[in-house]
């Protein structure tokens, strides 16, 4: 159903600034930068740190967090594994868009399943999509319990919860893993910069 193409007779317009110029004029390279792990990992809190370093550097940046999608553009959708499909979906199309523009687009999502951030990474294009997975066991996540999901998913009242009633899928390639369980925030925002200049995407 997901998969449906129900636009016809359209035509994709190109743009008369490319990619490459902007990224010239930058002095960058756009890319999206895909955090994936459970609820409570540190997703989000690492992106924004991201960005903000990033920024202070003088890059183009935003973070596309998963409860702020879900306020507007996938607010019709719920949390079955067709509605997480398309989620991801819709994420991986904006965030290329993002890079189009020149932005490195930073994803807080936890995007459980590997093919859904297979087909993201697709999207993006070759070398323009960094998974780093931010891994952080189920007890950790749940002694943090930031938004008291958790106990609401123990209590039955979260169906298919990532983690307790629904799966999550490890990546098995991911450009890096950091442990937030056991690594602080500046750590581990400077081990995404680091991947960062290794793949010459910043100086």
């Amino acid at each position: 159903m997901l998969e449906e193409v129900k636009s016809t007779n359209i035509t994709w317009h190109a743009g008369d600034i490319t990619r490459e110029e902007r990224e010239r004029r930058n002095g960058y390279k756009s890319v999206v930068i895909w955090f994936t792990g459970l609820s409570g990992s540190g997703k989000s809190t690492l992106a924004h740190a991201v960005e903000r370093a990033l920024y202070d550097l003088g890059c183009h940046t935003f973070v596309l967090d998963g409860d702020n999608i879900r306020h507007g553009l996938n607010k019709n959708l719920g949390f079955s594994p067709a509605d997480r499909e398309e989620n991801i979906r819709r994420i991986g199309e904006v965030a290329k868009l993002f890079t189009d523009a020149g932005i490195i687009a930073m994803t807080a999502f936890i995007s459980p399943y590997r093919a859904d951030r297979d087909k993201a990474r697709a999207v993006a294009g070759d070398g323009r999509f960094i998974e780093v997975y931010v891994k952080c066991s189920v007890a950790v996540c749940e002694q943090r319990d930031v938004k008291g999901l958790y106990k609401k998913a123990r209590a039955g009242l979260v169906p298919e919860f990532t983690g307790i009633s629904a799966p999550y899928e490890e990546p098995l390639h991911a450009e890096l893993i950091v442990d937030t369980a056991v690594e602080g925030v500046d750590e581990c925002m400077a081990r995404v910069l680091g991947v960062l200049r290794e793949r010459g995407i910043i100086g």
